[in-house]
């Protein structure tokens, strides 16, 4: 039996892909083991799904002057060590990495061993962490085709991201009866990411009596940024955050507002669903999600306001031009020829073991 290594984590961002791979390499009969970091966000997503999960020391690299940079180095190091041991003991046939510091010392300590690692990159452009496992990888996996040209020849492949499949097949009706919601009116389901947007919420709750008179809003807002004031007001419903009904909740959004994490848009853009991105701030962020967003909009699948851009009349005008103008968003998602993204990225873990069993 095949066994192979997920690592990723730090954000749900770096998880979520490698959970979408998964019903699709337990049909192959792979044995799936997962490395993350002691106490990360991707611990609980992956012992949700009974995976075997193996903790390692992560330290984050940092571009900018923090007294940890003096610290985190070692935790790397300790890191590096566990690592190898791990898949020393794993010793599986391959290593898939969707991202985030933890998965440095696994993809290196991968290439000391002469286990095949493949890596994958959702932003426009490589984050620090795939930067550095670039030369210990085998293939890099890409979500955009301006990525190819910044990555070794040879090296790149356009996969596009994994899309969990059980997003595709919600139902407007279970949404309806778990909202509370009506038809009649139409929704905006907003979504700040896994930890929430301060910056979307409160903007959307500024103009909360405006756009309550033409829509209904479902707000997945974040851990600890409920705000109970706005608990019983018609129309609106809020959560921290939200899993097995998601797919239910996509389902019934007209459009949907966001961050432009590559995956969130890339399931949007899998949905058909109309979408303004509010990407994070470049002050914030290294500004990947600036470029994803306008990548999207140059396609004409989104539309796009920066943070810095937000006022109340700019975000309340910009939801009603792309409530009207919605089919056209729709139109062009529908005419995208879309990678089967999973049987794409498995292709190429099959094909890196190939020389190790020819031997």
């Amino acid at each position: 039996m095949k066994h192979i290594v997920l690592t990723g984590g730090g954000t749900a961002g770096h998880v979520t892909p490698n959970i979408a791979m998964v019903p699709r390499l337990r049909e192959l009969g792979y044995t799936i083991s997962y490395i993350g970091s002691y106490d990360g966000i991707e611990k609980k997503l992956i012992e949700d799904m009974e995976i075997p999960y193996y903790g390692i020391s992560s330290g984050k690299l940092r571009r900018y002057f923090d007294p940890k940079n003096f610290t985190d180095p070692f935790k790397v190091l300790k890191g590096y060590r566990e690592a190898k041991k791990l898949l020393k003991e794993l010793a599986p046939d391959v290593v898939f990495s969707k991202g985030g510091f933890v998965t440095v010392p696994v993809v290196t300590a991968a290439k000391k061993l002469k286990i095949p690692a493949i890596i994958h990159e959702s932003d426009m452009t490589p984050g620090l962490a795939n930067k550095l496992c670039i030369p210990s990888a085998s293939k890099v996996c890409c979500n955009f085709p301006e990525t190819v040209k910044l990555l070794p020849e040879g090296k790149a492949v356009l996969t596009g991201t994994p899309i969990r499949q059980e997003l595709l097949t919600g139902n407007p009706i279970s949404a309806l009866e778990f909202t509370g919601l009506s038809t009649d009116k139409p929704v905006i389901l907003i979504i700040g990411g896994s930890l929430g947007a301060a910056a979307i919420n409160d903007a959307i709750r500024k103009i909360l009596p405006e756009l309550l008179k033409d829509f209904q809003i479902i707000h997945l807002c974040g851990k600890g940024k409920l705000d109970d004031t706005l608990t019983n007001v018609p129309g609106y419903v809020q959560y921290e955050y939200i899993k097995k009904e998601l797919a239910d909740l996509f389902a019934l959004a007209d459009l949907v507002i966001s961050r432009a994490g590559a995956n969130a848009i890339c399931e949007i853009s899998a949905l058909k669903k109309p979408n303004l991105l509010i990407p994070l701030s470049a002050k914030a962020s290294r500004g990947d999600q600036i470029l994803n967003a306008r990548s999207f909009e140059r396609l004409g699948y989104s539309m796009v306001l920066e943070e810095e851009q937000i006022t109340d009349n700019t975000l309340y005008n910009a939801i009603i031009e792309l409530y009207h103008n919605r089919q056209s968003y729709i139109d062009a998602m529908a005419a995208n020829q879309e990678i089967d993204s999973i049987e794409k990225i498995l292709q190429l873990i099959e094909e890196c073991q190939q020389p190790a069993q020819d031997e």
